[in-house]
């Protein structure tokens, strides 16, 4: 038999309250594209960080090459060959190509000949790049090619991608699928991470599915569908999202010609942006990260000041108001970022339930915090939306990536808005938790909220949303009927096609 590159027999780490891992086995092949399947705390991240030096296991063991391998630091992996791409990007607005890919080296040549061979090796896996433009005029998608070339510059064998497809549109996609393929031929191997399923039946030949930590199945994910995919991953039948057939009542929301300047040297400042969400409607917003979705999203829940008469809530003009007193009209908003603007890191899940509930469910009487009532309202939240966790009592960043989100929306959808504005509800959520949170925003709007969705999984808003609007550049297109959108109508829509609006009108 061929010795498999990466070889993991035993592994197994527990933290305080919770077993990550627990005698996972599994191999890793020579030019293979392995996917590591499972639900948001199943124990992903802590496995792939064992095998960056991120994290050292209680016990088991590792061999790379038929070698032993125990990497006690991520530049000991890096010079053993495995390279890793993060979900969250670990770069400097303010600096170049060529300075963050230097940074993240642990022995980088001088800056010009660096640029020589930025030039090279991303031209060479189709990812072209400037390596002396500045990382703030990026796109997502051009950010994520600057993580790869800084990996690939290494020369690695083994590259973990975690959810490298969030951000990027579906051409977007095809290019770094493009780019993965072309790796696996030069007989390098990839770990791939994704919620994303058809994706990984798309991309993989071998899936490793942990469940609460364990190794539960093995299996070709080209034979299987995507809804089975998930049920392993969940140990149950998944539901799908329902919605029954409903007509949206009168406007609840209505943006008017809002112009605003993006606090940020690196934002995108929003340009005569209109659109109107009636009662009972959910509207998608789709775009490419950083065209000005936050500073949207920031507009209409109260963080950004709006001209006058640029934002009504059932017509009353709301612009000069701040986030509390929308939220008192009705108006409810959760950002993208999780871990220190939804939540605040430091803080319990009861001390954040309040941050956003004191008004609405009525937790501070006379200056006094009700506890108990805060308590009370943070375990709903919990067990509502599955969130795994020991406890409200725990702290938000003790929760994984996932989890938080699940408390996070569910914060806001459990205070019965009358405006719902979620910015990426569903972002590095697992399938059934994904479609847990997609159907209480259905249910919102059955209900009669006003729901807007600003989303760069174009799936799920072909999934549940009415009407589709797109963002790019600040500017938002008229929004149109998602039924008979098609995908790449409305990939060609987010990058900035005219025509492509047009023929979806």
């Amino acid at each position: 038999m061929t010795t498999p590159l990466l070889a993991i027999k035993g592994i197994t780490k527990a933290y305080p309250g919770v077993v990550a891992n627990s005698d996972v086995s599994f191999d890793i092949g020579k030019g293979e594209i392995h996917a590591l399947l499972g639900e948001n705390g199943a124990g992903k991240s802590t496995l792939v960080k064992a095998i960056y030096g991120l994290v050292r296991p209680d016990s088991g063991t590792m061999r790379w090459r038929g070698e032993p391998f125990a990497p006690t630091a991520p530049h000991e992996a890096r010079a053993a060959g495995v390279a890793m791409v993060f979900q969250h990007f670990s770069l400097f607005d303010a600096l170049d190509v060529a300075e963050n890919v230097a940074l993240g080296m642990d022995n980088p040549p001088p800056l010009r000949k660096l640029a020589a061979q930025i030039r090279k090796v991303s031209n060479d896996y189709g990812l072209p790049l400037d390596p002396g433009q500045l990382v703030g005029d990026l796109s997502a998608g051009q950010r994520q090619r600057v993580e790869i070339v800084r990996c690939l510059l290494q020369d690695p064998h083994l590259l973990i991608m975690d959810e490298p497809t969030s951000v990027l549109t579906p051409q977007e996609v095809d290019t770094l699928f493009r780019t993965l393929r072309q790796l696996r031929a030069e007989g390098r191997s990839i770990l791939y991470i994704s919620h994303k399923l058809e994706e990984i039946r798309a991309l993989c030949e071998t899936a490793t599915v942990l469940r609460l930590g364990k190794v539960v199945d093995r299996c070709d994910p080209r034979d299987r569908t995507a809804r089975e995919l998930a049920e392993m991953m969940v140990g149950t039948k998944l539901h799908q999202p329902e919605r029954p057939p409903h007509s949206p009542g009168d406007i609840a929301l209505e943006v008017r010609g809002l112009s605003l300047r993006s606090p940020s040297p690196f934002g995108t400042s929003l340009k005569e942006v209109s659109v109107a969400v009636h009662m009972g409607e959910i509207l998608g917003i789709g775009g490419v990260a950083g065209n000005g979705q936050d500073e949207l999203s920031a507009a209409l829940s109260g963080e950004l000041r709006a001209p006058p008469g640029a934002v009504s809530i059932r017509g009353e003009t709301v612009g000069h108001m701040g986030p509390n007193a929308r939220r008192a009209m009705g108006l409810l908003c959760a950002p993208e970022e999780r871990l220190g603007h939804a939540a605040a890191p430091e803080m319990t899940l009861v001390e954040n339930a309040l941050l956003t509930g004191a008004w609405r469910q009525k937790l501070v009487n006379g200056g006094f915090v009700n506890w108990t009532k805060a308590r009370g309202f943070a375990e709903a939240v919990i067990k509502r939306f599955d969130v795994r966790t020991p406890g409200a009592h725990v702290v938000a960043r003790a929760l994984s990536g996932g989890n938080l989100q699940k408390f996070v929306i569910g914060r806001e959808i459990m205070q019965r808005p009358d405006v719902l504005v979620v910015n990426q509800p569903t972002w590095g959520v697992d399938a059934s938790a994904a479609a847990a949170i997609r159907q209480a925003l259905m249910d919102l709007a059955q209900g009669g909220a006003a729901v807007v969705v600003i989303s760069q999984d174009l799936d799920e808003l072909l999934e549940i949303a009415d009407s589709f609007a797109a963002l790019n550049a600040g500017r938002l297109t008229a929004k149109r009927p998602v039924r008979g959108l098609t995908l790449d109508q409305v990939g060609l829509m987010l990058g900035g096609a005219e025509e492509a609006g047009d023929a979806a009108a």
